[in-house]
């Protein structure tokens, strides 16, 4: 059995704990939002926080999430009825086109403002540098992140506003 907490909820999984995590979300626990892309940890469609760490869930085990704190794109706002931040910023950027690769965009992007309330455009870049958007929307993204991150309420301590 392997213990971990998704999204605020303990989960006790009975699944070879080589598994990839990705596959454990998608399969077992129904948890959709994050995709799979290429499977070798490039594109970024599968990124979710580990212990509130970007990491790519295709090639992370289930074994390496042992009693660590996973979560994904549907934990990220603060509940059901508000949208974190990012997520507005998403919305407000016009930033998905078809919207596949978005969930990892926006956990990685999560990630950053967790760690730099307030990064420059090169720590922008440098973060997101490993996920990539087929429409293109890289310039979109940045703004939305910046606009997050220049109103000056991101609470890196908390990683929520």
């Amino acid at each position: 059995m392997i213990r971990l907490t998704v999204n605020g909820k303990e989960q006790e999984l009975d699944v070879d704990p080589q598994t990839p995590l990705l596959w454990v979300l998608r399969e077992q626990l129904r948890l959709t939002g994050t995709k799979f892309g290429c499977g070798m940890a490039q594109c970024g469609a599968c990124t979710v926080h580990v212990n509130g760490t970007a990491q790519r869930s295709c090639v992370m085990p289930l074994a390496a999430v042992q009693d660590q704190q996973v979560t994904t794109i549907e934990g990220l706002a603060p509940s059901d009825d508000e949208l974190h931040p990012l997520q507005q910023a998403w919305i407000d950027e016009q930033v998905p086109q078809c919207g596949y690769c978005q969930s990892g965009q926006l956990m990685s992007a999560a990630s950053l403002l967790a760690s730099n309330a307030n990064p420059s455009d090169e720590e922008i870049d440098a973060a997101m540098q490993g996920n990539i958007c087929r429409c293109g929307m890289y310039g979109r993204i940045k703004k939305a992140i910046k606009n997050v991150a220049g109103v000056g309420y991101f609470d890196p301590a908390r990683g929520e506003v």
